[in-house]
């Protein structure tokens, strides 16, 4: 795709140095430090309240708590990590399957080196740093920054999309304790209008052109679209089983609370997204899940037990993934290594 590989507008001018390279005023270069100095201090602040209140609570219930998290069966327990992790090898197929389309194809094993390393920046407070990690790894696998950023940025529109219909699942037990979040059901006539190839690939040429950068070349297609889809609506049922396999060990909520979990599941992850401030959306994901368990019947401190454990999964997750994609990374280094060698060793001297 010529416009996302090559093609990057330049930044407004600014003044050049001796050497011929923009230089910014030291009087924005202050004026640009103290605003993101004060922005960290923000975000810091924030985690440092989520986890401080998270503390206090496991503390003041700490003996229910550890009575909770004993009696989840070790079987539970792994079968529950093994269904984050599967979740996550079709999110990295979906995301795979847009940088596809945007050129020539990459592969599955390169995509999930990508993807799934450039994930852990999400646990460093800030919006971008997951991102950012990605596109800088995009680019040492010969990818243009600007193509992982957009298919980062489709992706991301769809996996929404995607949450908020199994997030129908649990608007039940939303309006039976919250009347007033009936609005809710207006969100998603207007995402499922998103995700026709013409609205998806105007919106997306949109903020390319807010960032500066050049539009899509051509129209995203249905067949892609519906891939990503599909991997996305994996993802979220391999989430929901995650739940519930850690909140059925205890008894409950049994087989019926399995679809609860899904749309639990679906809403808790989309509201970590929205809440970007916070590392991996710390706080703002097991509210949700808490929320909505509580609903159903579980104890308030089992369910916040559930929550932690979810998270503490998640984390080891990505870093199963990760540190399994970076040792398939150099595996296959050592093989072309090693067939490179075996090649020169078997070809004739001259």
């Amino acid at each position: 795709m010529e416009n996302i590989d090559t093609a990057v507008q330049e930044e407004p001018a600014a003044d050049k140095g001796a050497d011929g390279v923009a230089e910014a005023s030291p009087a924005v270069l202050t004026k640009s430090s103290r605003r993101t100095q004060i922005i960290n201090a923000l975000r810091w602040l924030a985690v440092v309240v989520v986890v401080g209140f998270a503390a206090y609570q496991l503390w003041a219930n700490w003996g229910e708590f550890w009575d909770t998290l004993r009696d989840i069966p070790w079987q539970s327990s792994v079968l529950s990590l093994a269904a984050v992790v599967a979740s996550m090898a079709a999110t990295v197929y979906g995301w795979q399957v847009i940088v596809d389309d945007l050129g020539p194809p990459i592969g599955y094993r390169t995509g999930a080196q990508i993807y799934l390393v450039g994930q852990l920046g999400k646990y460093v407070p800030g919006s971008v740093w997951g991102y950012l990690l990605q596109m800088e790894l995009g680019k040492q696998a010969g990818l243009a920054r600007a193509r992982v950023f957009v298919a980062t940025l489709v992706h991301l529109g769809i996996i929404m999309v995607s949450a908020m219909f199994f997030g129908l699942i649990a608007l039940p037990e939303i309006f039976a304790t919250s009347p007033n979040a009936r609005w809710m059901l207006l969100v998603l006539p207007v995402g499922l209008i998103t995700l026709h190839p013409k609205v998806l690939t105007w919106l997306t040429s949109l903020a390319l052109r807010i960032l500066r950068r050049q539009p899509l070349d051509h129209q995203l297609r249905w067949g892609m679209i519906g891939k990503v889809l599909g991997a996305s609506s994996v993802a979220k049922l391999f989430h929901g089983l995650h739940l519930w396999l850690l909140a059925n060990s205890v008894g409950a909520p049994g087989w019926t609370g399995l679809l609860l979990c899904i749309g639990a599941m679906a809403l808790a992850m989309t509201a970590g997204t929205v809440a970007f401030i916070l590392p991996a959306g710390v706080g703002a994901r097991e509210v949700v899940i808490v929320a909505l368990l509580v609903a159903s019947g579980i104890d308030p401190v089992q369910a916040g037990a559930f929550a932690v454990v979810s998270r503490a999964m998640f984390l080891m997750a990505d870093l199963i993934t990760a540190g399994g994609a970076i040792a398939a990374a150099k595996m296959k280094l050592r093989g072309d290594a090693a067939g490179a060698d075996k090649r020169a060793d078997e070809t004739p001297a001259k």
